[in-house]
């Protein structure tokens, strides 16, 4: 599986997420939005809403098709198939 997360670097769900995603030996990148500049930022917030995702984190998006807001196991369980 492809993984891509879009955090925030003080978001204590998204640590979560990430310590979870590890704990499953799931390999995954991630972007901390709040670290990117200003024109970066605009285009992850134009492609989670694009999506059809909310501006919440985190957000992953799963072999660039299934989206998921927040830390949500049992949706990244079924995603994943774990």
């Amino acid at each position: 599986h492809k993984v891509l997360m879009y955090a925030l670097s003080t978001c204590a769900w998204c640590k979560m997420t990430k310590r979870y995603l590890k704990d499953n030996n799931i390999e995954y990148e991630y972007v901390d939005v709040d670290l990117c500049n200003e024109e970066d930022k605009d285009k992850i917030k134009k492609e989670i809403l694009n999506r059809g995702g909310s501006l919440s984190y985190p957000t992953l998006i799963i072999d660039d098709k299934t989206l998921i807001n927040g830390f949500r196991k049992d949706k990244i369980k079924e995603a994943l198939g774990i």
